[in-house]
């Protein structure tokens, strides 16, 4: 395969990822909202969770919600912010149209065109969960559409390889932030409000539901081993090496 291809297929389906993890970190964070504290302390750990801590305190004096979601949504400056994903993402799959299915194209295009209207609009924070789990399905759909009807060959794996390697630093880095970031200090550890964020640690990488049927309550140690450690839970680190491993051993 082509290096050109393989880097297009590789960089279309980490965006793609990379917009659903900060559809899914956004929406997580402004039903927390609801449950905690706002302001600085509790928006500002979403973008270091993103990596963009100076360029937003570059932008911004304060990371108010609508600050944050506009600068992780729409900003097209922030090359981590979703719509800069998806027009990203969408140059790559227009240059090897003749690799991936019509049906992939379509629903990415489609998927581009929403993004494109609603960032014109800027209304998000008038019905913020509904867009947001519109861009979420869309992400979702876009994987499942391309492991339908692409070919299972190079392409497919190198494809697998951009989202799975996506996934895995995206994990890594909300377990970073909220070891680091997230409580005022060290007080907090083991409080109701501790409990809340482990709580939506794990609602932001959709591990919620498996964990509680694997461990029951919700203990630190626990929610890092299952987010770190589990082999069968999609969007733990290891499940996410093991597979990535595979595919590279498919296209070497």
């Amino acid at each position: 395969m082509l290096s050109r291809v393989a880097e297009a297929v590789y960089w279309m389906n980490r965006y793609i990822e990379r917009a659903e993890n900060v559809a899914r970190f956004i929406d997580v964070n402004l039903q927390l909202s609801l449950d905690a504290a706002t302001g600085s302390a509790q928006w500002q750990p979403l973008v270091d969770t993103t990596g963009d801590r100076l360029m937003f305190a570059e932008r911004y004096e304060t990371a108010t919600r609508e600050h944050v979601v506009d600068f992780l949504t729409f900003d097209t400056d922030n090359s981590n912010s979703i719509l800069s994903c998806l027009n990203r993402a969408h140059d790559n799959a227009r240059s090897v149209r003749e690799v991936i299915s019509s049906e992939m194209w379509e629903q990415i295009h489609r998927y581009y065109l929403m993004l494109r209207q609603a960032a014109r609009q800027r209304r998000v924070l008038d019905r913020p969960h509904a867009f947001f789990e519109e861009i979420k399905s869309a992400s979702r759909l876009f994987m499942g559409v391309t492991d339908a009807t692409m070919s299972h060959g190079e392409g497919w794996h190198f494809g697998r390889l951009g989202q799975l390697l996506e996934r895995a630093e995206k994990t890594s880095r909300m377990l970073d932030v909220k070891y680091f970031l997230l409580l005022p200090s060290l007080d907090a550890v083991g409080t109701p409000i501790d409990d809340i964020q482990w709580a939506a640690v794990l609602r932001s990488a959709s591990a919620f539901e498996m964990y509680r049927k694997r461990f029951g309550r919700i203990a630190p140690d626990r929610v890092a081993e299952f987010l770190i450690l589990d082999r069968e839970f999609p969007r733990a680190m290891q499940h996410c090496v093991m597979h990535a491993e595979y595919s590279l051993h498919a296209v070497t």
